[in-house]
C-alpha cells in the first residue's frame, strides 16, 4: 500500500535532520553563532501576538509541533517574565479549540515574581482568560501541590521548564513537575544550551557551565527512565536554546 504523502515527507525530514549529526561544518557553525548570539541577547528581539517573548523562534516552531502532535489541554510554565511563552501557549490551545482537538484548554503559569506590570497586560490580553498565574517558587511545595490540584481534571499534559536556570533548582522542578506529564508529551528544559557555553559567558548569573539545566537533565535522566531525549528535534532545529532539553514521556 502506498505510503501517505504527508508522512513520506516526514520520515525523509527525519532522515535528514538525523545526518546532521555528523555534519562537522554545520555543528561548528552553530556554535560559533550560539555564543555570538547569547552575547547579542538575540532572544529577546521578539514579540508574540504583541507580547516579548523571551525565545528563540525556532524552539518555538518546534513547541507548535510538539504541541498539535500531543495536543494537551493543560500546558504548564515555570517561568513567566513579560508572558509572551504563556500567551504563546494560549493561542496554541486555542488553535487546538478550533480545531476541535481539545476542549477548555488552560495554561499554569508559575514565577517567583510577577511583576504589576506584567500581569496586568496578561490578564488584558485576549487570550488572557485561559491563563492561570501562580506566584512564589516553582519548587515550593505549596505551588507544586496548587500546580497538580489543576492537573487533575486534565486529560493531558505538557510542561515547559524556564526560571531559575540553575542545576538544584531545575532538578527539583523535574522531580516535581515530570511526573505530571502524559505519556507521549513531552517536558520541556529551556537554557540547556548553557552547559555549551565557554565558561563565563553567563557571568551574571548564579548559573553557568557545569551548573545548568542540562547538567539537571542528565541526573535526572539517570534516575528516571520513564523520559528519553528527543533529538530528532535537537538535529532538525540544529539552533536551539535546548539542545538535549526535549524530554519525551514513554513510560
Amino acid at each position: 500500500m502506498q505510503r501517505d504523502p504527508i508522512e513520506q515527507f516526514r520520515l525523509e525530514a527525519v532522515e535528514r535532520a538525523n545526518s546532521y549529526r555528523n555534519n562537522k561544518a554545520l555543528q561548528d557553525a552553530w556554535q560559533n553563532f550560539h555564543e555570538q548570539i547569547v552575547k547579542a541577547r538575540y532572544a529577546y528581539n521578539f514579540f508574540w501576538l504583541g507580547v516579548p517573548i523571551i525565545q528563540s523562534p525556532q524552539d518555538l516552531y518546534a513547541m507548535q509541533e510538539i504541541i498539535w502532535e500531543v495536543k494537551p489541554d493543560l500546558i504548564i510554565e515555570t517561568g513567566i517574565a513579560w508572558g509572551g511563552s504563556i500567551i504563546f501557549s494560549a493561542s496554541m490551545l486555542s488553535l487546538l479549540e478550533i480545531c476541535g482537538k481539545v476542549k477548555d484548554g488552560m495554561v499554569i503559569g508559575v514565577d517567583i515574581d510577577i511583576r504589576p506590570h506584567n500581569k496586568k497586560h496578561i490578564l488584558a490580553h485576549p487570550l488572557g482568560n485561559k491563563i492561570t498565574m501562580l506566584e512564589g517558587s516553582s519548587i515550593d511545595r505549596e505551588i507544586i501541590e496548587k500546580v497538580s490540584g489543576l492537573a487533575r481534571s486534565k486529560k493531558r499534559v505538557l510542561v515547559c521548564l524556564d526560571s531559575n536556570h540553575t542545576h538544584d533548582h531545575v532538578l527539583a522542578e523535574l522531580r516535581a513537575y515530570a511526573p505530571l506529564v502524559s505519556i507521549g508529551s513531552y517536558c520541556i528544559v529551556d537554557d540547556t544550551g548553557v552547559e555549551d557555553l565557554p565558561a563565563g559567558t553567563a557571568a551574571d548569573r548564579p548559573w553557568g557551565k557545569g551548573n545548568n539545566p542540562k547538567t539537571a537533565v542528565r541526573e535526572f535522566l539517570k534516575e528516571n527512565n520513564s523520559f528519553i531525549t528527543d533529538k530528532v528535534i535537537d538535529s532538525k532545529l540544529i539552533f536551539t536554546g535546548s539542545p538535549d532539553g526535549y524530554l519525551k514521556r514513554i513510560s
